[in-house]
């Protein structure tokens, strides 16, 4: 592919600077697709932070056995906000600031196609986020019954629980719109020659991502609905003495929930067959078989929702039916991992910081991927439900999964975004530390799980102490090595650095790389020419 602009450097870097917003104008009101990424970067790298420190907080309580610094509801509450704000607040911002700053640059675009409407649904995520997090300070605090809000304890919670609710019908809300958008840029503002078969990878699974959140945030906005009238207005939808059933609750909730999984991954399966093929010097191995698995993924991924319910009492058929769909998902996710080793295979391999990010992510993912196979398996699952196994199992998927995708997808694209190189040392520094300390974090969880420690306890027996001891240390390793990159990265690369050229990367290709370094405020006014 090769793209040519109209804009000359004299214009974009000249009369045309007159005529961009300037100062908090430009972020209040922003409607430039790569204003409003930064916004959702800032802003979840914000909220990564503040789950991070919950984190923190519930390593630090589990240090030792006993109650050592917090009560076991404050404790519960650091654990259902820790979940809320990661998912919602730090994960699926990422993401849609990565869309919102490379779709345009990928499909050969001059903007989203809803400029006014793209500032709309960032500007619902502060508020909600604030929501959230002043929850801890109302009467009876924050949520205390896990991310999930399972009833009857959601019902029973005090205001925090409404501000929960109300927070997450906005981030829904957000996210529905930031879909809408995404989906209409795809199909309708590509560059001419650029059929869908030859889109990059990340515009596919953001496309089929956008799909996936239209279709299960009104099943979550549903299941919060139903909680809150059962908590104000005299409903019972889940109170069994009403004639309601609170395992209707857990259907509907991951009716929402298991698809949720895979709209923060895909996104990152996108980033990583990005950076694969431009650090192996060659195409993409099986580039149409990575599209149809992607679809795949998402297909099954909304008739495996009962096996986070193994426990609840199912027939045996449908324990069979959601064990047995829960399996198939293997099978694309099986195809994706090894195109992306064959696009590896012999090819002209470089390892910066990028690649390690990206290699790291295909060893740990596949870790997180396997425990999750064992977890399909229905009998396995009812010894397993709900112990530290199951914490080992979704952070492996979500940290060493999407966090890792998100990392090696800032540093492929922040020469584009700033026009500066980051610093390569301090890159794989962050990367051995984050490497290294997420697999003591949460590979020992497994053991710890599988000796039958629970979840969500301020409490344990003494003899899983070491283990505890061992993962809280790792824990707060990992978490000061982020704040590293925070403070030894990221900021240093938006005040400066060697200046990156327009294509930084020899691999690369793409559009994106064909226009300025940073890219400049209006891109592709005339659309590039896709041979």
């Amino acid at each position: 592919m090769s793209g040519t602009t109209t804009r000359s450097p004299d214009y974009v870097h000249g009369e045309g600077e007159a005529a961009h917003p300037h100062g908090w104008r430009r972020w209040l009101f922003a409607t430039n697709h790569k204003d409003i990424g930064t916004l959702y970067l800032f802003f979840s790298v914000t909220m990564l932070m503040v789950g991070g420190v919950l984190a923190m907080l519930i390593r630090l309580e589990l240090f030792q056995p006993g109650l050592q610094f917090f009560n076991p509801e404050l404790y519960n509450e650091f654990v259902s906000l820790h979940g809320l704000i990661m998912i919602f607040g730090a994960i699926m911002p990422a993401f849609v600031g990565f869309a919102n700053w490379m779709v345009p640059l990928q499909v050969g675009a001059s903007d989203m196609a809803f400029a006014r409407m793209n500032n709309f649904s960032f500007w619902l995520l502060p508020p909600a986020a604030l929501l959230l997090v002043a929850s801890f300070f109302v009467p009876g605090g924050a949520p205390a019954g896990g991310w999930t809000m399972y009833p009857p304890l959601s019902i029973q919670m005090g205001p925090g629980m409404d501000m929960t609710i109300f927070a997450v019908h906005m981030m829904g809300a957000s996210s529905i719109m930031g879909a809408i958008n995404i989906i209409t840029t795809i199909l309708n503002m590509r560059a001419p020659g650029m059929a869908l078969m030859k889109m990059p990878m990340f515009c596919w699974t953001w496309l089929i991502t956008a799909y996936l959140l239209i279709a299960v945030m009104p099943v979550l906005a549903t299941a919060v609905t139903m909680v809150l009238t059962d908590r104000h207005f005299g409903t019972t939808f889940f109170n069994a003495a009403g004639g309601g059933d609170p395992v209707m609750f857990q259907h509907i909730f991951w009716f929402f929930g298991h698809p949720e999984v895979y709209i923060m991954i895909l996104p990152g399966f996108g980033i990583i067959s990005q950076i694969i093929p431009a650090f192996s010097r060659k195409p993409l191995f099986g580039y149409a078989s990575m599209v149809y698995a992607t679809a795949a993924i998402a297909i099954v991924s909304f008739i495996v929702w009962a096996h986070h319910m193994f426990v609840t009492g199912m027939p045996v058929t449908a324990q069979l039916f959601f064990m047995y769909t829960t399996m198939l998902v293997a099978i694309p996710t099986g195809v994706k991992v090894f195109n992306w080793v064959a696009t590896m295979w012999k090819g002209a391999l470089s390892f910066e910081t990028p690649m390690l990010f990206a290699v790291g992510f295909l060893w740990v993912f596949t870790i997180g991927g396997f425990s999750g196979l064992i977890l399909a398996v229905a009998p396995i699952d009812v010894q397993l439900q709900d112990t530290y196994y199951v914490v080992a199992h979704f952070h492996y998927v979500l940290v060493a999964g999407s966090l890792f995708a998100l990392f090696a997808g800032y540093y492929y694209w922040v020469p584009k975004w700033t026009g500066h190189m980051y610093n390569e040392w301090r890159g794989k520094f962050h990367f051995w530390n984050s490497l290294i300390w997420v697999n003591v974090t949460f590979f020992p969880m497994h053991f710890l799980g599988l000796a039958g420690m629970p979840r969500r306890y301020a409490d344990y027996a003494a003899q899983f102490t070491d283990f505890n001891m061992l993962t809280s240390v790792a824990a707060w390793l990992f978490g000061l090595t982020q704040v590293y990159w925070l403070f030894f990265v990221v900021i240093p690369n938006i005040r400066g650095g060697a200046p990156a050229p327009a294509k930084p990367w020899e691999g690369a290709e793409g559009l994106e790389w064909t226009v300025p370094s940073p890219a400049p405020f209006h891109t592709f006014e005339t659309p590039p020419a896709v041979k």
